[in-house]
């Protein structure tokens, strides 16, 4: 049963999940999920404006101090917001400042839109989640509980078995493939309440002989020599992926809804 259809503008704040990596099109450029859930809702909404002002790599301070207010001012009907995971994945995090920093980022957004919608981010299975595991449900405590106090909508993507599978997440082993972000958009748009073309989102893909040895330590070396040690070097020098890098989508125009 759909509860809300009315919703005639968009803006997605947040870093490189929002952003749409690693969901790459023919020419390069990058769809994801906010791309996807806007073309769904411009298909059944004439005149339907999307703006997405997320970049790559940005920590929760960036995006108070570059979207949020931008975001604001253009009053849509509905925000999403994701951010601040980045900042747990760092070796030193301060993470009282980041939940200062988000309950900032929600007080600006929710009285400028009709619904603001925050999630709960997924995590893929391994090592690296188990370290910073922690900090991740601290962060989505705070996320659930801003969402309380300011009648925010909360996707929980964390608590889905279907993107815990590593076989979602792209090579780089940081961002969803194509059909994580198709799942994503199916889990916000059932979240505001539109009838569900995928009830099974939450179903984890079915089970697969792993890969051997030989492959398991060939991807390993692939993802340590293109990804990770470009990550630690950006990290040593204070530089990230993002850094001049515009907004997505940065003007709130209408959509036509070809993604979808």
């Amino acid at each position: 049963m759909e509860t809300n259809a009315t919703y005639t503008s968009l803006v997605a704040v947040g870093d490189s999940f929002t952003e749409g990596m690693s969901d790459r099109l023919p020419d390069g450029s990058y769809r994801g999920w906010a791309d996807l859930l806007a073309g769904r809702m411009a298909a059944r909404t004439p005149g339907f404006r999307y703006a997405n002002l997320a970049v790559r790599g940005k920590l929760i301070g960036q995006i108070v101090a570059d979207q949020v207010s931008v975001a604001a001012a253009m009053q849509p009907d509905l925000i999403t917001l994701v951010g601040g995971l980045n900042d747990t994945l760092r070796p030193k995090c301060d993470m009282g400042r980041v939940r200062g920093l988000l309950e900032e980022a929600v007080e600006r957004l929710a009285p400028s839109c009709k619904q603001l919608v925050l999630m709960r981010s997924p995590g893929r299975q391994g090592p690296v989640l188990e370290r910073f595991r922690p900090r991740m449900e601290e962060l989505f405590a705070c996320v659930d509980d801003l969402a309380a106090r300011h009648g925010a909508l909360v996707v929980d993507l964390y608590g889905a078995p279907s993107l815990a599978d590593p076989r979602m997440w792209d090579v780089d082993r940081l961002h969803l493939t194509a059909e994580g972000h198709r799942r994503v958009a199916e889990a916000v748009w059932q979240t505001l309440g539109y009838e569900a073309q995928d009830t099974e989102w939450r179903t984890p893909m079915p089970a697969s002989a792993p890969p051997g040895w030989g492959a398991r330590r060939t991807a390993d070396v692939r993802f340590a020599r293109q990804y990770l040690l470009p990550w630690i070097g950006r990290r040593l020098t204070g530089r990230s992926s993002g850094d001049g890098r515009p907004a997505k989508r940065p003007e709130l125009l209408p959509f036509d809804g070809s993604v979808a």
